[in-house]
């Protein structure tokens, strides 16, 4: 069989995409709905360069790529401080065997980042200012049949008149991060419908459908259909109505007995809408929508459909290990899945509005959301940069009206804060504009709240206000919550805990980690117990994750046992990128994650699921903590973290009783047994018994010594083969007998130097050359370049000036 070359993929691609549009038109031939959307993110051409003038696609600088794209999908996590901030250039080729006559040509962008310009066959058709939004530019005059050139210049540059600021916490990732579509329609079409359901309860509900059209003066006998299909697919109603203007509206007011949506049972109804002449089709959209009613109570809770919902909440930055922003949609999804998942049934996007697959999840799958307006930081600006706040807000609300999980507009994060214009921070200009933006928001749609996180002079100005409270993190400890919660439940009408957590570094745990009441104790050798007071564990820390464990419990016990409260978010449910944390132990990652970059669950995921999850499951705390050491005699006490109603636990296949979990106990709601390790291998066993259904078990091998190891003196490496044909290299710090060295906690630097190539800039435990210890321990992983070869690596730091592993395939 003859493997084809790159060009002759090039040509296959090219033939199947103008069999595509010969398909498009056939239709069209026969009176079919005339509206395409063909996803178009393969085969493309990228070219790092920050001119301005139209570049010559046939020199050989260009790269061949597929969408997404971000050219800072590494660079933001390299050890190299700064990311490219500024222009690129993207190519393709699009083949049209006929250009329709009647018919318009739209090119979709779900994202790019920041600015856009987009031309075609050397002219410029259009752009857009912003990034994190969809917008859709008409290429109708622009091509011809044949082969035509579109050319799209992205540019993330710093520009202080477009939000977010760059004092942002989080990395602005430039280039085309999302689906780009190609889209036909008629020249007369339904360019939107808005989805309203007016009045919903157990018994009725109604729904009115807005569609906005376009050119119809230059068409007669038009009418507009809807149906309504219900979560089978029956159709359970339908009208039709003449077409006189350009906005017309189609109400649907006896719905009897509706299935309701809600985070349990997400129930979505779909809507078809179709433009019809003369009894033809000629344009025809569908979209999903939910019957569901809420509110916040003053001073109290939230309901939902009547009934009293705790928001259990989590936070999701757009990016991911090795690709950033540019995220597929199946990654997209898998974050969703993982945090419903985990038992949380709302979301706040952060800091601005993220990839369409992501309502689209949140919709499916029963996720609350707090969409966000990236005004984040910065302060207020001029009028240009309030121009296009307000147009970006506009594009959100539009765009993402008729997803039923929305149930607020944030208007903004911390926005007072490191002003970027001069008397920026002005709270009164400040307060001035929040005025004009909730006063849009409303405007656009006035069945959803507004919201506010972190800035009390206009926490009046929005319906929905969260103060900042990091107890036990940036200060105080971790069992002041409920005080806390208690005053601003007074003091804000319709208060939401927006962020509360901390940092943990993967496998890296202390016998004794800091209290609730912000001690540090001895870790148990010692004969007197010394306890230190520590203001900010942030700084202080040892960012272990036993620490946050105990920190997330205590919130959780708090937030589960109060039934007044409306509810909280953790911060954050990934760990992302930040160009403001070099120094953190994996560079320029803010690892307050219940996940890590790659989307594997630390300990703390487990302590939300035993609040939050239906699904039955146990784990013991931690399978990243499988070497401890202790003096002999000495309990330690194990926590299992469990939904289930009773657990029993088992050490070296000895019974240690049964236990039943109470959440208003603390640890792990009771279920905790203290253990005498004996030296060597301890194998432990919990048993989850729920109330219905079958028993869930987890183990863990923990190896224990009773000799406490001495300062670390020299690094030692070693290595295992992967299932993907990679290789995992680790260096573990050891003191003079050879002991590993469990409280080394110092950063090292790996380097491959022949046969193979780190997995770097990842930002994840094992893919970041440069990195804190953990318990004394590193890992990164390795790509051999060659079969058979020997792979050379070396780790090094400021005390141990190099230790060498040869791994041998």
């Amino acid at each position: 069989m003859k493997i084809p070359t790159c060009t002759h993929l090039k040509f296959i691609q090219k033939i199947i995409f103008v069999i595509v549009l010969t398909t498009i038109v056939s239709c069209s031939a026969k009176g079919k709905p005339e509206r395409s959307k063909t996803n178009i993110n393969d085969s493309w051409l990228y070219l790092e360069n920050d001119s301005e003038a139209l570049p010559n696609t046939q020199t050989k600088e260009w790269q061949s790529i597929n969408l997404p794209h971000s050219w800072n999908s590494t660079d933001v996590t390299d050890l190299e401080p700064g990311y490219r901030r500024n222009g690129s250039w993207y190519a393709k080729k699009l083949t049209f065997n006929n250009v329709v006559p009647n018919q318009n040509y739209f090119l979709y962008f779900e994202g790019a980042n920041i600015n856009t310009q987009v031309y075609v066959n050397g002219k410029e058709a259009g752009g857009h200012i912003g990034g994190y939004i969809g917008f859709e530019i008409d290429i109708t005059n622009f091509i011809h049949k044949g082969e035509n050139e579109i050319l799209v210049r992205v540019d993330n540059g710093y520009d202080p008149e477009v939000i977010p600021s760059q004092k942002s916490d989080f990395f602005i990732y430039g280039g085309i991060t999302r689906d780009v579509w190609l889209v036909t329609k008629p020249n007369t079409h339904i360019a939107k419908i808005q989805i309203t359901t007016p009045t919903v309860s157990n018994e009725k509900a109604t729904l009115n459908i807005e569609a906005s059209l376009n050119n119809i003066e230059n068409s007669s006998n038009l009418s507009l259909k809807a149906s309504l299909l219900n979560p089978k697919g029956d159709e359970v109603a339908t009208q039709s109505i003449p077409v006189s203007e350009a906005t017309t509206t189609i109400l649907f007011d006896q719905i009897l007995n509706p299935e309701l949506w809600d985070t349990k049972t997400p129930n979505l109804y779909t809507v078809s809408v179709s433009l019809v002449e003369n009894n033809t089709v000629k344009d025809q959209v569908e979209d999903k929508v939910g019957f569901r009613w809420f509110e916040f109570v003053k001073n109290g809770p939230f309901y939902l459909n009547g009934k009293r919902l705790l928001l259990r909440g989590t936070h999701r930055h757009e990016e991911h290990a090795g690709v950033g922003a540019a995220m597929s949609n199946k990654q997209h999804r898998a974050d969703m899945e993982l945090i419903k998942e985990m038992g949380a049934n709302f979301v706040r996007l952060a800091h601005y509005p993220q990839d369409p697959e992501v309502y689209k999840a949140c919709d499916e799958l029963g996720l609350l959301v707090w969409d966000e307006l990236p005004w984040c930081r910065g302060g207020v600006g001029n009028d240009i940069w309030k121009t296009n706040a307000k147009n970006m807000l506009s594009e959100i609300i539009t765009q993402n009206y008729n997803h039923p999980s929305i149930i607020i507009w944030s208007l903004g994060n911390e926005i007072y804060w490191l002003p970027d214009f001069e008397g920026g921070d002005d709270t009164t200009k400040i307060n001035d504009f929040l005025t004009e933006l909730n006063d849009l928001s409303h405007k656009l749609d006035p069945a959803r709240k507004t919201a506010i996180r972190k800035y009390y002079e206009g926490s009046h100005i929005v319906d929905v206000f969260s103060p900042s409270i990091w107890s036990g993190w940036y200060s105080g400890s971790y069992k002041s919550y409920q005080k806390a919660i208690d005053l601003y439940k007074k003091e804000y009408n319709h208060f939401l805990h927006a962020e509360y957590g901390g940092s943990s570094h993967v496998g890296r745990h202390s016998e004794n980690p800091i209290t609730g009441e912000g001690l540090i104790k001895a870790d148990g050798w010692e004969e007197a117990i010394v306890q230190t007071k520590v203001a900010n564990i942030a700084q202080i820390g040892d960012w272990s994750e036993n620490y946050i464990v105990d920190l997330f419990d205590w919130h959780l016990r708090i937030s589960e046992t109060d039934t007044t409260f409306v509810g909280n978010i953790q911060w954050a449910f990934k760990d992302f990128g930040t160009p403001l944390r070099p120094e953190n132990d994996i560079p320029y990652m803010n690892q307050k994650g219940l996940v890590d970059r790659n989307g594997n669950p630390k300990d703390a995921f487990y302590v939300f699921k035993s609040y939050w999850s239906d699904v039955p499951f146990t784990y013991i705390e931690s399978h990243t903590w499988t070497e401890r050491q202790g003096p002999k005699d000495l309990a330690r006490t194990i926590s299992v973290y469990s939904n289930c109603n009773k657990v029993a636990f088992y050490h070296n296949d000895q019974f240690l009783g049964e236990k039943e979990r109470d959440i208003n106990k603390f640890p792990a709601s009771g279920l905790t047994w203290d253990i005498n390790f004996t030296e060597g291998e301890n194998k432990l066993v919990a048993v989850g018994i729920p109330t219905t259904g079958n028993q869930v078990s987890d183990t863990l091998t923990v190896n224990y010594r009773f000799q406490k190891n001495g300062t670390a003196k020299d690094l030692v490496m070693s290595y295992k083969l992967l299932e993907n044909g990679n290789y995992l290299a680790t260096a573990n710090a050891i003191d003079e007998n050879g002991l590993h060295c469990f409280d080394y906690e110092d950063r090292v630097y790996f380097q491959c130097l022949s046969g193979g190539k780190l997995l770097e800039s990842q930002g994840t435990p094992t893919g970041s050359q440069s990195i804190g210890m953990s318990n004394g321990k590193a890992s990164i992983e390795v790509i051999p370049l060659e079969k058979n070869k020997n792979i050379e690596v070396m780790v090094i730091n400021q005390s141990f000036k190099g230790t060498y592993l040869t791994i041998t395939p």
